[in-house]
């Protein structure tokens, strides 16, 4: 399937300045160059393993937005995250920016029990057209830097299985509801699949469940303050104050229950310092997430 240049949405923000581009390419390690499949590729994995999955600024009580022009400031200025209407918002800027053909598309992170219509809108997908490969004719890629413990890199948008580190992941297309492609997660990941519609979309088609997701009690990224990091060989997770790894590599099988150990286990894992929050909302974090997690461990920790 062809994003074709009609059917592309332009970028809803003004044109990235060099210098904002210059910051953003430093915080991935990376220079400027001209759009190719080994470049894309290049991006895609640093993006992954530099730019943290987070959700940390919901229970730090800073309201963000999904303003790609925003997520992009906080990304290259302040050092954070955000989850996949942020990472994949600025991504697309980014690459917009570099002369990539990008196209955002309505998803739908789902469980078990399948891909639906209710799920969709409560994930960003990105596509880039344009480049042909040997493994891709079409020259269609799958782009998703805002799954947390999914891709690494980029895939064909082609309908088959794939291998990425410890993930075995397939795509493939959908012949029922509203959704075109549909991935399926390996059962190591933390959700079943994701599905979206090949039809482009505008980032204000997912402001109302950006602000269900980030503010209702019943949303899990409201319950548990997460981030994840996807590297070649795996993936790290803290949900509140829990370190683990899927994949090659260990994590402490112990809780960080000491302000300053869990503090420098983000940062370090996941380039998280917080140097925009002040000490109050720090504190306030802390004591939450401390209250939380020992309020799990009493229950019993399902």
């Amino acid at each position: 399937m062809h994003v074709s240049d009609t059917a592309r949405v332009p970028s809803p923000t003004p044109l990235m300045t060099d210098e904002m581009r210059a910051a953003y390419l430093d915080r991935l390690g990376l220079d400027a160059e001209p759009p190719s499949v080994h470049a894309l590729q290049r991006l895609h994995r640093r993006h992954t393993e530099r730019i943290p999955y987070e959700t940390m600024w919901i229970h730090l009580g800073e309201g963000w937005g999904i303003d790609p022009a925003d997520s992009v400031r906080r990304i290259a200025r302040e050092r954070r995250g955000g989850y996949c209407f942020h990472l994949n918002g600025a991504f697309s800027e980014l690459l917009a920016a570099l002369g990539y053909r990008v196209t955002r598309h309505v998803g739908g992170v789902h469980g078990p029990a399948g891909p639906g219509e209710e799920e969709l809108t409560n994930h960003l997908v990105l596509t880039v057209d344009g480049l042909p490969s040997d493994e891709n004719p079409t020259g269609v890629w799958y782009v998703d830097a805002g799954l947390g413990d999914a891709l690494h890199g980029a895939l064909p948008l082609i309908a088959g299985e794939y291998r990425d580190g410890p993930f075995r992941l397939a795509l493939d297309t959908m012949t029922t509801g509203t959704a075109q492609w549909h991935l399926t997660h390996d059962p190591l990941g933390g959700f079943a699949g994701m599905s979206w519609r090949a039809a482009p979309a505008r980032m204000d088609e997912f402001a109302t469940r950006h602000a269900w997701l980030s503010t209702s009690p019943d949303s899990g990224f409201v319950r548990v303050a997460t981030a994840q990091r996807r590297d070649a060989t795996g993936v790290d997770i803290v949900r509140g104050l829990m370190l683990t790894r899927v994949g090659e590599g260990i994590a402490p099988s112990e809780p960080l229950v000491q302000r300053d150990d869990w503090f420098a286990a983000v940062a370090e894992i996941f380039d998280l310092r917080f140097e925009s929050c002040s000490r109050e909302q720090l504190d306030t974090f802390w004591t939450r997430q401390l209250a939380t997690h020992r309020a799990w461990d009493e229950a019993g920790r399902p």
